[in-house]
């Protein structure tokens, strides 16, 4: 089945038993993202909140909460979609298989977008205060837009497979925004929308921008999608979601018929406001910085409009089943795009941009010693494109060392890595680089480093499981393992990098006795305990809060005509640092509040008894 509006998809999974109508009136300040967060940590349905305080549009959430809820919204459309970006990736397909992939090339005309004059979305107007403005952390600046398709143009341009379509997040009121008037958009300068305002700066024209809210499931999945040269996300839309994804213009602006919303407005070329804070994927805050400000022109609305939005923070969250199929749908690609890489997963666990992992291929010089060779120039290739640029610990194996070998089973991944890799050869860092404008673990806002560990070779060490001896370690109280081979150890608070060296001297002199055949990796945590109770624990306060270049110490270090390695165990320091962004915590008010909702007899007692999918 496919959906031409976002109201036609409620319907369908509220048949088949996967959406669940909240009745009663929930206050979008922080109570529906609570609802929202337990509902989606219990597997849960689609969630309707028909009566939204303070609006008079209802408001839907989890629509993408589980697996396999996401793939049945695109159920009919996911085969063909499939073929089309096989074909992307190797046209010879066609020619070797006509029979299976005939049908391809009308699948992708039928993507095409079409203008047409008839637009539900222009029903009628309403006013920025009447929508929903969802805040789902205490800290956040204001209400946000946390599912948009941002649409924008090069300037002289209406063509619409010129057109950039993204999901920036938009914050609604708060800060410094004029009410009903201003609202601030969160994009950085590599997104495609940045190309087009630096185009804009040098132009007369004004930089008109629409905000489409709702719509076809498809339509915000196409968004976010990080999508090939040369296919438009408008067409990448109309193929997911079955039909073509109508259009018209309307006084300059770009009208997504089909969306349940459309702000107008026009962003300033000069003239920046402070944005955020916002609770963002990593698990932290994004914190207060100067964003471009879209004056709003109008905001327009179906009949029937239900507001899209979305939860963010500490992974897994919505977000996460789309990174899930995101990965299904464009596997193939990656030997086109990234030629000798088998395999990439950007851990969703360690918020996404913190750690990928990389399964590359050594396919050059069989008779030489094995050493990481092309699978470098592959790490450095994936460290120069699209999304996966922004990786900040990058770790690659060599696929010939183990054909079984998945980037998706990380800790049997990380176990292989750290069997392998030897401390003294292969670190390699980037620094006075720049970092995710979300990560907060450089010493400067989107200012950090990278470090490329590469694996390559047979296994040189038998890793440790039973706590060892741990003599002469003053000061640090609590060690656990992790993994095997990976100890935590947590202490003292974090000193501040000037005194830092002194601080970590009797430490590294310490776990000099520790044997490096057996631990080769030891993270310093706040709370070791909290780390090592898990994977997604571990994943989660390393990999956010570790720097490479300043942050990654070793037993016996040393510098070799500036190549940095060291002989024994590899020291992460994990622990929170003072410029560290905060870390999400609930409201506990709004916390008991909920409490009564989920309590035997409250309205929500049963909402997770259903079948759900």
């Amino acid at each position: 089945m496919t959906y031409r509006s976002l109201q036609a998809c409620v319907r369908d999974l509220e048949a088949t038993g996967q959406l669940f109508r909240i009745r009663f009136e929930t206050d979008p300040d922080l109570e529906m993202a609570e609802i929202h967060r337990r509902v989606f940590e219990a597997g849960g349905p689609a969630l309707l909140f028909e009566r939204v305080k303070g609006s008079p549009f209802p408001a839907l959430s989890n629509l993408y909460g589980t697996r396999e809820r996401t793939r049945f919204l695109f159920r009919d459309t996911l085969r063909g979609l499939d073929q089309v970006i096989q074909l992307k990736a190797d046209p010879s397909r066609l020619l070797r298989s006509p029979s299976r992939y005939w049908k391809t090339p009308f699948t992708a005309l039928r993507g095409l977008p079409v203008k047409r004059s008839s637009a539900p979305v222009l029903h009628g107007t309403t006013t920025i205060s009447q929508l929903p403005r969802i805040k789902s952390w205490p800290m956040d600046g204001g209400a946000f837009i946390t599912l948009p398709q941002v649409i924008s143009f090069p300037p002289g341009s209406h063509r619409v497979m010129q057109s950039n379509v993204g999901m920036y997040r938009i914050q609604l009121d708060g800060n410094d925004y004029a009410k009903e008037k201003e609202i601030g958009l969160h994009y950085q300068i590599h997104r495609g929308i940045g190309i087009h305002h630096t185009q804009y700066k040098t132009s007369n024209e004004p930089f008109r921008v629409t905000i489409a809210v709702g719509g076809p499931p498809a339509n915000a999945f196409a968004a976010i999608m990080p999508l090939p040269e040369g296919l438009s996300e408008l067409t990448f839309a109309g193929m997911l979601g079955g039909h073509r994804f109508p259009y018209h213009f309307r006084d300059g602006y770009f009208m997504a018929n089909e969306a349940d919303f459309c702000l107008t407005g026009t962003i300033r070329k000069e003239g920046l406001k402070p944005e955020g804070p916002f609770g963002d994927h990593l698990g932290y805050y994004s914190l207060t910085h100067d964003f471009p400000v879209m004056e709003v022109d109008r905001v327009w609305h179906r009949k029937d409009a239900i507001w899209h939005f979305t939860v963010v923070g500490r992974p897994p969250q919505e977000d996460t089943y789309f990174g899930q199929l995101i990965h299904d749908i464009v596997g193939d690609l990656l030997p086109s795009e990234f030629p000798g890489v088998r395999e990439v997963n950007a851990v969703d666990a360690a918020g996404v941009h913190p750690l990928l992992l990389a399964i590359g291929s050594e396919r050059y010089m069989p008779f030489r010693e094995p050493v990481p060779e092309e699978i470098l120039t592959q790490a450095l290739h994936l460290l120069g494109k699209g999304q996966t640029s922004l990786a900040k610990f990058l770790i690659i194996a060599d696929a010939l060392d183990d054909p079984a070998l998945s980037t998706h089973d990380i800790g049997r991944f990380l176990h292989h890595v750290l069997e392998r890799i030897r401390w003294e050869r292969d670190l390699h860092f980037h620094t006075c680089t720049t970092m995710d404008t979300l990560d907060y673990s450089g010493t400067g806002w989107n200012a950090g480093s990278k470090v490329v560990m590469a694996c390559r070779g047979p296994v040189v060490r038998q890793l440790g499981n039973a706590l060892p001896a741990l003599d002469g370690i003053e000061g640090w109280s609590q060690a656990r393992v992790a993994m095997p081979g990976v100890l935590c150890l947590s202490g003292p608070p974090f000193p501040g990098y000037k005194d830092l060296a002194a601080h970590l001297r009797p430490l590294l002199e310490a776990l000099r006795r520790l044997d490096p055949a057996r631990w080769p990796l030891v993270v310093l945590q706040d709370d070791a305990a909290f780390s090592a109770a898990n994977l997604s624990n571990f994943l989660w306060t390393t990999f956010t809060r570790v720097n490479p270049s300043h942050d990654i110490h070793g037993v016996d270090a040393f510098t070799d005509h500036k190549h940095w390695g060291c002989r024994g165990a590899l020291v992460l320091d994990a622990r929170t640092k003072p410029h560290h962004a905060p870390p999400l915590e609930t409201d506990p008010a709004v916390n008991r509040k909920v409490d009564t909702y989920f309590a035997s007899g409250g309205p929500l007692h049963d909402l997770l008894a259903g079948p759900s999918r």
